[in-house]
């Protein structure tokens, strides 16, 4: 990949502050240095990337795994806690956490004995496993909910909801906030376009059907745009993301969540709410730490300390409504699940994490940890005056190239830097620190060391540094000028 991947929009050009704030030509020359030198550092990253060229698309077995922006794909050896080694022998300090899956450290102990018992007992039975009982009970204990159901993924989760929705209330559309991520559902593949109109969302391949047809789109924050929707009468749920998380972190305004509740209710509209990636809020959730109250509750990657896996729960009306809709349908095949869902691996993993692993004590570490964490980037964003901001949700946070939060989703792609994101993150892997992919989020785990938050803070402090050439003075008088000129405060700080 070469700088000229990265041309400046010409919306930004000018503007110190729109380009958050570093220099665009040093970008290119870091990152132009950066791709240099991940070639010296990993030969047998660069040697497997070209073998697995021969019969991977795009040399790797998930086609997301070339989005780190890394020249090739870099090859994990082994990962354990909060650390994980490449093949080239080389350790990493690891915030990314297989971007939620391993939210809780890569293998916990407890998830790993437990696995290891299983797989001696049979891997998949079809037949509920003699810990079923105990997990239906920690699952109701931990979010609240008092029914539950297992598939393989949360997007399985998402779409079963949605089905059970639908079928539940005889309507047929669904609501969606838009730039959200519920996984591979296609109900949630659409966006807003230019026009405000819903569309298919771009970039979708192999998409044949109008997914506007029977799926609405609103921005996320906006109350008004969602009575108008719902005042219809046309839809079965809205499924939502307590804070949306895979646009760039874009928190709930005050209120939101109370009104969300409120008008599904007066509109007959079941409320969905997707924890997949917000379990870093708090134990229990975002749902349980601030007093949701939804119809249906998705959890998946994180829920079983890794292991492919994801749950849904329900409310007993909703308990009662789906077994009116079994009473009443034909016989058949349903159409929801999978053979391997609710497997006794996934069982014994489910047990294992939500018993041993998933704990207020580990929560406590994660969550001091990831305070410290904010704190040093607003001391950062402070030195130098960037006009950054710093989002955080429980033990999930998120360093923003907008002077200001963003509302919806909208907003926070617009204030997305490629050519920053992807100098930023290439610099930190080069010297042994992870962060996710797609934008740069950092999560706390169980394990991780304050050391390895001390570690990261430097590191992207030493990049801001070289970025700007040491004249960390006039670059903050400027920045500050540019902000006021722009109608923006005076006072840079998020």
């Amino acid at each position: 990949m070469s700088s000229t991947s990265y041309p400046l929009p010409s919306a930004l050009a000018g503007l110190t502050v729109q380009t958050a704030g570093l220099p665009v030509a040093a970008l290119q020359r870091m990152l132009l240095a950066e791709h240099e030198r991940f070639r010296e550092l990993h030969p047998r990253s660069v040697a497997l990337a070209k073998q697995s060229r021969e019969h991977w698309l795009g040399g790797v077995p998930l086609h997301w795994m070339q989005d780190w922006g890394t020249p090739e794909p870099l090859h994990m050896a082994s990962a354990a806690g909060a650390m994980l080694t490449d093949v080239d022998g080389h350790t990493y300090a690891d915030f990314c956490l297989g971007d939620t899956g391993a939210m809780f450290g890569h293998s916990p102990p407890p998830v790993v004995a437990a696995l290891q018992a299983q797989v001696a007992n049979g891997l998949t039975t079809m037949l509920p496993s003699a810990v079923a009982p105990e997990v239906g009970a920690l699952l109701a204990a931990r979010f609240g909910l008092p029914w539950w159901q297992v598939t393989m993924t949360a997007s399985d989760a998402n779409r079963c909801v949605l089905r059970w929705a639908r079928a539940i209330t005889g309507r047929q559309r669904v609501l969606v906030f838009d730039h959200c991520y519920h996984g591979q559902v296609e109900d949630a593949m659409v966006r807003l376009d230019a026009d405000g109109e819903v569309a298919n969302r771009p970039g979708l391949v192999g998409q044949a059907a109008n997914l506007a047809l029977h799926s609405g789109c609103i921005p996320f924050n906006d109350l008004p745009a969602l009575e108008a929707a719902l005042v219809t009468g046309e839809y079965a749920c809205v499924l939502a993301e307590p804070v949306m998380t895979n646009c760039g972190m874009v928190l709930p305004a005050p209120g939101f969540h109370a009104a969300l509740r409120e008008l599904t209710r007066r509109y007959g509209t079941l409320l969905a709410i997707d924890e997949t990636h917000t379990l870093s809020a708090a134990l229990g959730g975002y749902t349980r730490s601030h007093g949701l109250e939804p119809d249906f509750f998705i959890a998946g990657k994180a829920v079983a300390g890794g292991f492919p896996c994801a749950v849904y729960g329900f409310t007993d009306a909703v308990r009662q409504a789906i077994e009116h809709v079994q009473a009443a349908k034909a016989s058949g095949h349903s159409g929801m699940g999978t053979t391997l869902s609710a497997n006794p691996l996934a069982l014994a993993a489910l047990r294992a994490n939500l018993a041993e692993v998933m704990t207020a004590e580990a929560y406590e570490h994660m969550e001091r940890l990831a305070e410290r964490l904010e704190a040093g980037f607003m001391a950062l964003i402070a030195d130098y005056a960037l006009p950054w901001h710093v989002s955080r949700v429980g033990m999930r946070l998120e360093v923003g190239f907008a002077l200001h939060a963003p509302q919806n989703g909208a907003e926070s792609v617009a204030a997305h830097s490629a050519l920053l994101g992807d100098t930023l993150r290439l610099y930190l892997l080069n010297r042994g620190v992870l962060v996710t992919p797609f934008h740069l989020m950092m999560l706390t785990s169980p394990v991780t060391t304050e050391a390895a938050v001390d570690r990261l803070l430097a590191l992207w402090r030493e990049a801001v540094v070289a970025l700007l050439g040491g004249d960390v003075a006039g670059h903050a008088a400027a920045v500050i000028d540019d902000v006021a000129g722009a109608g923006g405060a005076k006072e840079v700080r998020p």
